[in-house]
């Protein structure tokens, strides 16, 4: 169902670049007539089936054939690649697309630039807001009242893991026997060793940024609902319990040997999907399409979905957002509230799983009551829809993105061996204020 979709870094580039080069010729910047239509220019990042509009572009280039969009997934890594080609973009006044998708790491940077945004109240989509809780609304929003993004999804906690595995190691496969393994982290690293012991050849768990970022969120919503930095966007990384706590819970994750020591969204992780090399992996919802489109049919009935240790969490979601440099800005307007709209938030998530931000979407029946067959049918509505409503907002400062890529870099490196563990918390903090600036 979903398409795997992976690139190195060197066809990261050639595709960024490409994208660039594009701008003068593509018809999304040249005048209209009324023989061709206006080409709306998407752009999202993501792995497997990414935002999950493959269908949704379909439908809406179906039924207007005066207005096409042309949907570009650009890269995998939001931090390390989208993100700043997208800054550079922005900056410079070309080369980013009509319509752009930001993860929730970028919006402090987006929403302190109004300069970079069309003002899309000018559009009619202040009406929108009573679709939003106030946070995600308000997240779109400028400090001089611009409204510039519009939310897509949002995270909510799960653990996906192998079901096949799992039976091969002797441990429980029914999701709820599954979820009671494990009611703490602690019980969770103690049924890993259980598991390595069985099963020789698979790791545990992924690596360690999936899951430091799984328990990241989890303490923030203990700590006032901060990370990297506080809501006076000073970095307070080495003073948030939060920070250490996750540091602290991968490192001895590290140290028991239960990774497999991949990075999240490199085409290494992407082939460990597939081919088993783990058998638990952190999952907000988006990431259900990540693993099926990563897996793809030799996983399918291989995955299923229980409750992450530690009870909830919210990781993720984005918006989307329409350039200044746009020159269709009420057409890509209209693209931008279609691909938000409740109907289509409800339709992204029974096809891939990524969970609407659209209250009226969150409350559709189809929502509540959805299964995603990849996953045996795991009742994800029931699993993530019930929740949304009482997920915590983190603060993420203007760099966060920037500092979430080091700090990422660094437990990498504890777990691959290149930075050695008694050295790591310390390298951690001194490249966050590199990054922070």
């Amino acid at each position: 169902m979903m398409i795997r979709k992976r690139r190195g870094g060197l066809a990261v580039a050639s595709v960024l670049a490409a994208a660039a080069l594009a701008v003068a010729s593509c018809s999304s910047d040249a005048p209209s007539t009324a023989s061709e239509p206006v080409t709306i220019r998407l752009q999202t990042f993501g792995g497997g089936s990414n935002f999950g509009y493959k269908n949704a572009v379909e439908k809406w280039n179906a039924e207007h054939k005066d207005i096409q969009i042309r949907h570009e997934n650009l890269t995998d890594q939001f931090e390390q690649q989208y993100w700043p080609q997208m800054i550079q973009w922005l900056q410079a006044g070309s080369g980013a697309g009509d319509v752009i998708g930001i993860d929730e790491g970028g919006m402090g940077l987006a929403k302190a630039r109004t300069e970079w945004w069309a003002d899309l109240k000018e559009h009619g989509l202040e009406s929108r807001k009573a679709d939003y809780l106030p946070w995600k609304w308000e997240n779109g929003v400028t400090a001089d009242g611009k409204l510039f993004g519009l939310g897509t999804d949002i995270g909510g906690m799960s653990l996906c893991y192998r079901k096949d595995l799992f039976e091969k190691a002797g441990l429980p496969t029914d999701r709820d026997e599954v979820s009671a393994l494990w009611p703490t982290w602690e019980e969770y690293l103690e049924v890993g060793k259980r598991f390595q012991s069985k099963v020789k050849d698979t790791k545990w768990a992924d690596g360690t940024n999936t899951l430091y970022q799984v328990v990241l969120y989890q303490e923030a919503a203990k700590n006032g609902n901060v990370s990297y930095f506080d809501k006076g966007n000073n970095l307070i990384i080495d003073k948030n319990p939060a920070v250490r706590t996750a540091f602290d819970f991968v490192e001895k994750l590290s140290k028991d040997g239960l990774t497999a020591k991949l990075r999240n969204f490199s085409d290494e992780w992407a082939t460990g999907t597939q081919k088993g090399a783990f058998a638990t992996l952190g999952c907000p919802s988006w990431m259900l399409g990540a693993v099926s489109g990563n897996a793809g049919d030799e996983g399918k009935g291989k995955w299923d979905v229980a409750a992450v240790p530690g009870g909830g969490g919210n990781w993720g979601g984005s918006w989307l957002a329409v350039p200044k440099q746009s020159k269709h800005p009420k057409e890509a307007a209209m693209v931008a509230d279609y691909l938000t709209q409740a109907k289509t938030q409800a339709s992204v998530f029974t096809d891939f799983g990524n969970m609407p931000s659209n209250t009226k979407a969150q409350q559709d029946p189809a929502v509540q009551g959805a299964k995603n067959e990849y996953f045996n049918d795991a009742p994800i509505g029931e699993i993530f829809a019930k929740s949304a409503a009482s997920l915590q907002p983190v603060f993420l400062g203007v760099k966060h993105a920037q500092v979430k890529n080091a700090t990422e870099a660094v437990i990498q490196g504890m777990d691959d061996g290149s930075v050695p563990y008694d050295k790591a918390w310390q390298q951690l903090v001194d490249d966050a204020v590199k990054a922070a600036g």
